[in-house]
């Protein structure tokens, strides 16, 4: 196992995370700090900006990629973090080796996931989260003529329904869980916001021919052996469409559980940080998503807040305050715009699979009290995915608490946990 020290860890390398990276390596006039950015994907960009600089158009997005690529930040590409095995210390893996990484600061920035709820199909082959079928579509999946509905809960649903449609999709509807009412809310928090607004205005000239239904949501898909057709409940009445996929997301989720790991306090599903991006722990920050979710232009501010806070320059990070602030009230009217409705946990059959990696069904799980007791009869939670579906499901149907994280926090090679056990003096 290969042992690597660095000043300064950063661990995700979306927006927030190569925010912190480019303020961390930018020290005019004093030494520089040894810098590691770390991710599980191939390149830099995450789940916003996926395929890095060489895919990129965004005008933003390759702005910070460029500025990424200092000599004191050094890149540990698909390499995950499984374990925390000591103090200032992180067990991690690259597809060839396990690394033991020492860190004197440590920046989380491990974004977020798409929630997925059961209901009756969604898990026939063809029926995918909506940024999945997004990235599937940038990856080389073939969509020009093929009928997509897209369904589920935010802005991102006209997001990926634009981007299919350029690609020659024909995108039959989308169907937004939340009101009307709630949705006009929402858009009038858009005023204060010009590049939020034009990003509206031209996603509506791209999307006007397609249908957008408030209050609307898929009840069934429908498929013998792939996707067929789906059912979508709009203002209380039934519409049946055929179609060869669905994408589907019903908002992100932060991916906590690093952080859970590590002792991070956490509240209301997000990571508890201080002014300065501080954790509850010494030496951890946090930034992006995982502080709550609220789109790109919030992460890179809370991104270079806590790179700056990291490389001890406070008062170049309190400069942001007041722009990070106005951006937090754009996540506060996303949350409650598009809050998801209560009819929505009442999708599932009894024979409706909640955790698809252990085929444990809605029947099996609704009859325990708790997270842990359904765990422990049903296997639930116990798949590859440790939870990451079918607990944040739970958390929404029964209001469970999934508990905290235990390592590995992710599937891990037993080759590499026993090489760091073997390495533990024994007491």
């Amino acid at each position: 196992m290969r042992k690597l020290s660095f000043d300064l860890v950063i661990i995700g390398a979306g927006p927030a995370g190569l925010a912190a990276a480019v303020e961390a390596t930018n020290l005019t006039g004093r030494a520089p700090l040894k810098v590691a950015l770390l991710d599980d994907n191939p390149v830099a960009g995450g789940q916003v900006w996926r395929g890095g600089l060489e895919k990129s158009p965004d005008r933003e997005a390759r702005r910070w990629l460029e500025q990424a690529t200092r000599p004191n930040l050094h890149h540990l590409f698909q390499t995950k973090v499984v374990a925390a095995p000591g103090d200032h210390r992180l067990l991690a893996e690259s597809p060839t080796e396990g690394l033991e990484i020492s860190y004197k600061k440590l920046i989380l920035a491990t974004g977020a996931r798409e929630r997925f709820l059961p209901f009756p199909g969604w898990t026939l082959p063809g029926v995918m989260g909506v940024g999945g079928l997004q990235a599937l579509v940038k990856g080389g999946l073939p969509i020009a003529g093929k009928k997509v509905v897209v369904a589920g809960s935010g802005p991102l649903l006209l997001a990926v329904a634009a981007y299919l449609k350029q690609h020659q999709a024909q995108v039959r509807l989308i169907a937004e869980q939340t009101t009307a009412k709630n949705l006009a809310g929402f858009g009038l928090t858009l005023l204060g916001s010009a590049s939020k607004l034009a990003q509206a205005v031209q996603l509506g000239r791209e999307l006007i021919t397609v249908p957008y239904r408030t209050a609307s949501w898929v009840v069934e898909a429908h498929g013998q052996h792939h996707l067929e057709s789906v059912t979508v409940c709009q203002a209380g009445r039934l519409h049946q469409y055929k179609c060869d996929y669905m994408a589907v997301g019903f908002g992100l989720v932060p991916n906590l559980e690093l952080a859970g790991l590590l002792g991070c306090s956490l509240q209301n599903g997000r990571v508890t940080v201080d002014q300065w991006q501080t954790t509850n722990q010494p030496d951890i920050l946090a930034a992006g998503e995982i502080t709550g979710v609220g789109g790109v232009d919030l992460a890179l501010l809370e991104g270079r807040i806590a790179g700056l806070t990291a490389s001890d320059r406070p008062e170049q990070a309190r400069v942001l305050f007041r722009a990070r602030r106005r951006w937090q009230g754009f996540s506060q009217a996303l949350e409650s715009g598009f809050a998801l409705q209560t009819a929505l946990k009442t999708l599932s059959r009894p024979g409706t699979l909640v955790c698809r990696c252990e085929d444990v069904s809605y029947a099996e799980v609704q009859s325990h009290q708790s997270w842990r007791s359904a765990k422990l009869h049903t296997r639930c939670g116990m798949g590859p995915c440790q939870g990451r579906i079918c607990g944040t499901a739970t958390e929404f149907l029964w209001g469970w608490s999934v508990g905290a994280a235990r390592p590995p926090v992710i599937t891990a090679r037993l080759g590499n946990l026993v090489l760091e056990q073997e390495q533990v003096p024994e007491v």
